[in-house]
């Protein structure tokens, strides 16, 4: 019981300190100088800039209806974290606006620093399991109905029509660009933060378990990994059992044991570093 509060109150401190990183970049960077960084507090920026709305209030109004469409999508506990994130960034950024240090020189720099920022911030809220809601929701969902249709490919066309909405908005084509160098900066920063700088690198998780089953099914539905069976034999007791082997990114280790003690506390894990995977969902052979 008390590793569980330790772990949660991990958690939630290090997806707090990403929620205060990404406010700063918000507040700093990219609002002061009319870039609209993609997803909800892209289009929360512009309504600031029209209405004077406040940023963290509207993207947590907007992201309102996307908690209720994931909770009758996937149920109530996949929302927890997320719903937490997202509280945290839209509070802290409205409370830190009236104090944050506005930079409005330079707008390719605003835009560079806004990327790093949001990235590393991002990437500690990933790496705990949370999201900010907003086109994550919207893209999973889409996802389980459409499975032909990835991810990243309903994230990139909303954040496409916000881009256009900003050359719009702002008058000037040069917002939207800006906007495009901010989340490309923040996309490689968090995929740097949680997969290392080597795409091909990962982790193996080995999982001597009972209930090797309903594991495999749920890490494959949930995480989106596959799972090999192996067979294997216990030396201490004599009998024959099965392993579950499966490579999974850095960042989904955590999720991953959480989901695994969640079916079986008893589950046996080892967590080892593999340098170079390839194959589906990591990077491909060489001769691919």
């Amino acid at each position: 019981m008390k590793k569980k509060i330790f772990t949660t109150v991990t958690d939630y401190l290090i997806i707090f300190v990403g929620a205060v990183l990404y406010a700063a970049s918000v507040n700093m960077f990219t609002s002061p100088n009319d870039i609209a960084p993609g997803g909800l507090t892209g289009v929360s920026t512009m309504l600031n800039h029209i209405f004077g709305l406040p940023i963290g209030i509207m993207i947590l109004v907007l992201n309102i209806p996307l908690f209720i469409w994931g909770a009758v999508e996937n149920g109530k506990k996949f929302l927890t974290k997320t719903i937490i994130a997202t509280v945290f960034v839209s509070v802290i950024i409205d409370v830190m606006a009236p104090f944050s240090f506005k930079y409005e020189g330079d707008t390719l720099l605003a835009a560079l620093f806004g990327g790093l920022l949001s990235g590393v911030g991002l990437a500690f809220i990933f790496y705990r399991g949370g999201t900010t809601g907003g086109t994550d929701i919207i893209a999973r969902n889409i996802h389980k109905h459409l499975p032909h249709v990835s991810m990243g490919t309903v994230i990139l066309c909303a954040d496409a029509v916000i881009f256009v909405a900003a050359a719009l908005v702002y008058h000037s084509i040069e917002s939207a660009l800006y906007a495009v160098i901010t989340v490309f900066v923040s996309t490689k920063v968090i995929d740097t933060v949680i997969y290392g700088v080597a795409h091909d690198n990962g982790k193996l998780m080995f999982i001597v378990t009972d209930k090797y089953e309903e594991l495999s099914l749920v890490i494959m539905e949930q995480i989106g990994r596959g799972v090999t069976q192996l067979d294997a034999h216990g030396a201490y007791n004599n009998d024959s059992k099965k392993v579950l082997l499966c490579a999974v990114r850095p960042s989904q280790v955590h999720k991953t044991k959480v989901l695994v003690n969640s079916v079986d506390e008893n589950a046996f894990i080892i967590v080892t570093t593999a340098n170079t995977i390839s194959g589906k969902g990591f990077a491909q052979s060489e001769n691919s």
